[in-house]
């Protein structure tokens, strides 16, 4: 079932609050974040929730992290006015809706997550044997989920936990979303559409249900989503209709797979903190052009004439992220030939970086100094995603039972 109606141009992701971002942040999904702002109704958040899955003995320094965070968004290019920036543990519905969903998901299901025990084997010097750390691909459903987001931003180590996040979406609605008058409130819906639509949409089902033509499937999805007299519940009946469930309470998202990332640390490895190989978003001039300088590079050329082979250098790696074609091409036959040196080679990627990085800094620098202003910032991206949360929450508790009246 891909039952993604109003919510298919909505999309959210979160990070764990770590202090300041590095280039791998940056070119890993900042990039990517900052060009989703304009093509999507975007919900970034701050996963503080999530850190303390990992960092529960050491959660003093998750609040100075958060704040430094965000500084690095909004320096990076993340706008206010484009993308509702929030913190997970503001909007308590996420802990609510992973309670819930928690209720009707096997224990199996989230032993199976492959991050799951890749996790455990990294991180051995942690116990990591706490409720929290299973059910935290749960969590990140319910932060999925509570916004019925249509797509997620992930790369392919990801796709794993939309996938368990689909499943979820999909046992919550064969639970809960079969109403006691579900058909003929569906019906009684379809009459909304117009006759002309209505007989469309009844030919397409038909032929889905009948012949299992996947195209009908798909040209009735779009016939929904095209409606727009319809209000989102009539949407969400028919989507479940049209498949042989019932009422779509909670849409499954799709993986939006980001791009790989091509940012390499100062020793070739993947850019991490943990490796103490990463150029900060807020790097000094000096520092920048320092840890350049040192970084290693072939190993082959120990003397100013020797050739070098860039295949077997770092520094090659980082000409392939800022250097054009013209220049790469310098690279190759300036070390292959020893025509250059391996500081020659560093010269124009240390002014590179340093570009790239002066408005930056300088923006961080500016909102470091106006604490209040990124804090109303949060608040207001706090309240916008409550709204939308609780929306969820409330069509979720009247689906369960739990409303009382």
């Amino acid at each position: 079932m891909d039952t993604v109606a109003y919510q298919s141009r909505r999309i959210v992701s979160g990070m764990r609050p770590t202090g300041q971002l590095h280039l791998g942040h940056y070119h890993g999904v900042l990039k990517n974040w900052i060009k989703l702002q304009h093509e999507f109704d975007s919900f970034f958040f701050v996963a503080d929730w999530h850190a303390l899955t990992t960092h529960y003995e050491n959660s003093h320094v998750i609040e100075e992290s958060v704040w430094e965070m965000v500084i690095d968004w909004l320096a990076a290019g993340i706008e206010p006015a484009s993308a509702t920036l929030f913190l997970q543990s503001r909007v308590p519905e996420h802990a609510e809706l992973h309670l819930l969903l928690s209720m009707i998901t096997p224990l199996s299901w989230l032993e199976r997550v492959p991050t799951y025990k890749d996790q455990q084997d990294k991180l051995k010097e942690k116990d990591l044997s706490t409720y929290g750390f299973l059910g935290y691909p749960l969590l990140q459903s319910a932060d999925i989920l509570v916004y019925r987001a249509g797509q997620v931003p992930v790369g392919e180590d990801q796709v794993p936990h939309v996938e368990l996040t689909r499943e979820v979406a999909r046992r919550f609605n064969h639970i809960y979303g079969r109403e006691a008058d579900f058909e003929d409130k569906a019906e009684a819906t379809i009459k909304k559409m117009g006759k002309k639509n209505a007989k469309h949409y009844i030919n397409l089902r038909k032929a889905y249900q009948e012949q299992g033509d996947t195209e009908a499937l798909q040209a009735a999805r779009e016939l929904l989503k095209s409606q727009q007299n319809l209000a989102a519940a009539d949407t969400e009946r028919l989507f479940g209709y049209l498949e042989g469930g019932g009422k779509v309470i909670l849409p499954e998202p799709n993986a939006l797979l980001t791009p790989a990332s091509k940012m390499p640390g100062l020793d070739g490895q993947k850019m991490s903190k943990s490796y103490n190989n990463t150029i900060s978003l807020r790097e000094s001039d000096q520092s920048v052009a320092e840890k350049i300088k040192r970084m290693p590079t072939d190993p082959s050329r120990v003397r100013r004439t020797d050739p070098g082979n860039p295949d077997r250098c770092p520094v090659w790696q980082l000409h392939e992220v800022y250097s054009d074609d013209e220049q790469k091409a310098w690279v190759q036959h300036g070390c292959r030939t020893a025509a250059i040196g391996c500081l020659d080679c560093k010269s124009p990627l240390i002014d590179s970086i340093i570009a790239e990085l002066k408005p930056m800094r300088d923006r961080a620098a500016m909102f470091s100094q106006q604490p209040e202003e990124v804090r109303r910032i949060i608040d207001e991206g706090n309240a916008a995603a409550r709204d939308v949360a609780q929306e969820t929450l409330n069509d979720v508790r009247i689906a369960m039972g739990l409303t009382y009246k």
